[in-house]
Formats: C-alpha cells, sequence, structure tokens
C-alpha cells in the first residue's frame, strides 16, 4: 500500500435487536416508591425519548402539581445500582448515558429535568471519596437511594 492511500474493507453490519427495552436495575422499584412517597406521580415506566428511527429508554418519568401559579414539575429519573465488576466503567456509562438523555432531552422536553439515582455508597464515593466531584457535579442531579 503506498503512503497516502487509504485501505477500505467492507464488514457486515450487525443487526442489533432493535431499541428494545432494558432490564429494570436492582434499585428500580426502591426509587419509583421513593419518588410515589415524595408526592410524584409516574407518568412513564420507561420514559421514551425517540429520535429519528432510534429510541432510548429513561428509567422512570414522574410529574407533581407545584404551587397553583407555578404549574406542575417534570422530572425523568435514570436508575444506576454500579454492581458491575469495575466501578468506574460503571460511572464512564452513566455519565455517558446522562449526557446522552440530558441532550435529547433539552431538545425535545427543556421542561424536564434529569436526575441519576444512585445507591448511597456510589453517591458518598462520587462526592466525597476517590472520584473527581466535577464529573458528575457539572452535569447532573443525584438522587440518593
Amino acid at each position: 500500500m503506498s503512503s497516502g492511500s487509504a485501505a477500505t474493507c467492507a464488514l457486515p453490519r450487525h443487526r442489533r435487536s432493535g431499541d428494545a427495552v432494558p432490564s429494570r436495575d436492582l434499585y428500580h422499584d426502591a426509587v419509583k416508591a421513593a419518588l410515589i412517597k415524595d408526592g410524584w406521580t409516574i407518568t412513564h415506566d420507561p420514559f421514551t425519548i425517540t429520535f429519528g428511527r432510534r429510541r432510548v429508554f429513561v428509567d422512570l418519568g414522574a410529574e407533581r402539581m407545584l404551587a397553583a401559579e407555578r404549574g406542575e414539575e417534570k422530572i425523568a429519573v435514570e436508575v444506576k445500582s454500579f454492581l458491575g465488576p469495575s466501578e468506574l466503567h460503571d460511572v464512564e456509562l452513566a455519565l455517558g448515558q446522562y449526557v446522552l438523555y440530558q441532550t435529547l432531552l433539552e431538545e425535545r422536553e427543556p421542561e424536564r429535568s434529569l436526575f441519576l439515582a444512585v445507591p448511597l455508597a456510589t453517591f458518598v464515593d462520587l462526592f466525597e471519596g476517590t472520584f473527581p466531584r466535577s464529573a458528575f457535579a457539572r452535569r447532573s442531579s443525584l438522587l440518593r437511594v
């Protein structure tokens, strides 16, 4: 191959199983119950965001009424357990997923706030332990489970 030329190779495109709803996280029901106890109405389980021909699924969508003059508050909540073999890898995936969901929500439902629900031990580690605070602090709102 001469310098400056590019080699091309046709690779088969693998079909994925579509935009299937992923399985529920270990703490899904606990987060849902906590939201309901706090006065939220679960409106979506899961909350679907469509873009083009694709869909992503945030674990929960919820709303609650505020004072009469303020209307209603809407949120989407992504639940993460951080139980994988590598907590750092779990954080990388959660942060990437959060950024994608936040970007899509800003375009499609800017009035809906996005939260990441995590176990208390993970929350403490992310903000008081080994992970840089800035990784999540600038990008997300966390709910402790």
